[in-house]
């Protein structure tokens, strides 16, 4: 659990406060929101640049493809490091 101390000018803690957003569910809730729709906003920016870019889309067969390969890179990696450690 982390515990976070914050700075805010008095009438914007007077409405959170009013309004109930000040208790810990409420901030984490607050939170949570916040960091899906950053998110959301980086990964649409990120398809608008691949838009601009001219990147044609890829086929459902094809992400299944990088998908696989990027699991298959991943658990070989972790084979190696589980096998560096009993040398």
């Amino acid at each position: 659990m982390t515990t976070l101390t914050i700075d805010l000018p008095d009438n914007i803690a007077k409405q959170a406060q009013d309004a109930g957003l000040l208790t810990p569910e409420a901030l984490a809730q607050l939170l949570k929101d916040a960091v899906r729709r950053q998110a959301g906003r980086r990964l649409l920016d990120a398809a608008q640049r691949i838009q601009a870019a001219g990147i044609p889309p890829m086929s459902d067969e094809e992400i299944v493809a990088e998908v696989k390969a990027i699991r298959a890179e991943r658990r070989a990696r972790q084979s190696r490091a589980g096998n560096a450690g009993r040398s």
